[in-house]
């Protein structure tokens, strides 16, 4: 077989050279060409996504000497980072054209960061995972600072910039320990070094704290959360919801590649890690949700919550070499992810539609009465707060139920505790969930002119307002896709 084998990565060379034709397309000047660069990227990313969709029909296959896998783990991420994408830009468009900012340059740095997710979940080697999560944080980093004449989105890119500059630091040097300690970057090769039992315990335990230190930044865990509330408010929305949405999806994808597909045989060290960070960030994004005033900052310690929820799907391992209970946890997680990121967009989505030319809707106040002069919109906002929440029959709730069940289902009493944990800990979240609701629906507005928003934006809402309930009600088929996904992948 040709280890070169460039066909598994055709989806990823298109968007490349499509990213390039966004860049040449966008240096037209005036509103057409805004316009057509736009459209050709809506359109690369929809074929994008297409061709990972049709590509999970595959079998794995390894190519680029062995340092890319092509399963259907990586391509059902980079489809759905893809359609993230697609809908983010949508959601976009109208929020950036009056401030002047959807440019060619917005539109290039979206691809590539889809780019480099994508080049994470398909990550073979150690080497690859870090090319990818650079071509992805530093495109985000110029994104954040797009308003350069404002001072707090100045003053967010560079916490993000310095932040992320040493979370990398701290995942190269893990990984750099790894191949210390095993001589080879290829993840399969280091998992079966690491089960032979030959190398020092102390060397890989030390490195394997850098590397999840290094992924708890990525994905924005606590107590490395710092640059998470600075970041979503500092940020133009569009930007903050290209950071929270689809960057989500490759932070999983690569936790998967290096500590499952990696690193199993050091399980019993990942796997309490993991738990001290799901149950801090749980407990503290938690707690400081409730006394936000600003919703983008509401939304940011919200995300901190969630992924902590979303981690503990990761902490069943392999018990008694049986993969059955891992592969439950690990699906659950997966699909907690995904469905998180469908809900992301659109409560950042919300915020773009109803703010406008120098009105920027970021306050909780801002929603004041917003039943009486939009009741659709406060509808699409409460399904998403409602599923966040975890309230049935939302997609939010059969995520926290799935990954709940993955914990009560390996009879252990450390994972019924965790579960009880997780659950209190959401309670407390519900309320801050429910306090937006109640702000939209039962106070007086401060404005009572009727809301008149960009009508393809108002379509997008709805869509995805349905998605969420939709796949509430019938969860089974993107929960069959993640499962299978993710026992492939195992068993590659």
């Amino acid at each position: 077989m040709n280890q070169l084998n460039w066909l598994i990565v055709y989806p990823e060379i298109f968007l490349l050279v499509m990213t390039s034709v966004v860049a040449l397309v966008g240096l037209e000047p005036g509103a057409a060409g805004q316009r057509l660069s736009f459209w050709v990227a809506q359109a690369s990313l929809l074929i994008f996504s297409i061709m990972h969709l049709h590509l999970m029909q595959a079998d794995t296959v390894y190519g680029m000497q062995r340092m890319v896998v092509s399963d259907p783990m990586g391509h059902l991420l980079a489809a759905a980072a893809g359609l993230a994408t697609m809908v983010t830009l949508g959601y976009s468009r109208p929020y950036l054209a009056p401030r002047d900012l959807m440019k060619g340059e917005f539109l290039s740095l979206a691809l590539f960061s889809l780019l480099g997710i994508s080049v994470m979940v398909s990550a073979n080697n150690f080497l690859v995972v870090y090319v990818g999560l650079e071509l992805m944080t530093l495109s985000l980093y110029a994104l954040t600072a797009l308003r350069r004449d404002h001072a707090i989105s100045t003053e967010a890119a560079m916490k993000y910039f310095v932040l992320g500059a040493l979370a990398s630091g701290f995942l190269l040097y893990g990984l750099s320990m790894m191949y210390g300690a095993t001589g080879t970057l290829d993840i399969p090769t280091v998992l079966n070094r690491v089960h032979a039992g030959t190398i020092n315990g102390s060397v890989l335990t030390f490195g394997l704290v850098f590397i999840v230190a290094g992924l708890a930044f990525k994905l924005g865990l606590a107590p490395f959360h710092m640059w998470v509330p600075d970041v979503y408010q500092g940020a133009p929305t569009a930007v903050t919801l290209l950071i929270s949405a689809a960057p989500k999806l490759a932070a999983f994808g690569i936790t998967i590649r290096i500590l499952v597909e990696g690193l199993t045989g050091l399980a019993t060290d990942w796997q309490q890690m993991l738990i001290v960070l799901a149950v801090a960030s749980m407990t503290i994004g938690n707690f400081a949700a409730v006394v936000q005033t600003n919703l983008k900052r509401l939304l940011a310690y919200s995300a901190i919550a969630q992924l902590g929820f979303m981690l503990l799907g990761l902490t069943p391992t392999v018990i008694e070499h049986n993969t059955l209970s891992a592969a439950n946890g690990y699906s659950s997680a997966m699909f907690y992810i995904i469905t998180y990121v469908l809900t992301t967009l659109g409560t950042f989505g919300l915020i773009m539609y109803l703010a406008r030319h120098g009105f920027e809707s970021e306050e909780i106040t801002d929603l004041s009465g917003l039943a009486k002069r939009s009741p659709w919109v406060a509808g699409v906002m409460t399904i998403f707060m409602f599923s966040l929440a975890g309230i049935p029959p939302l997609v939010g709730f059969y995520a926290k139920f799935a990954v709940l069940q993955a914990l009560v289902a390996t009879n252990e009493s450390a994972y019924i505790i965790l579960a009880v944990i997780a659950v209190l800990l959401s309670l407390i979240g519900a309320y801050y969930y429910l306090r937006v609701v109640k702000t939209m629906w039962f106070d007086e507005p401060a404005d009572a002119t009727p809301i008149r928003g960009d009508a393809g934006t108002a379509v997008l809402l709805a869509l995805n307002g349905a998605a969420a309930l939709v796949f509430g009600l019938l969860p089974d088929g993107l929960m069959s896709l993640c499962r299978d996904a993710v026992v492939k992948a195992l068993n590659s």
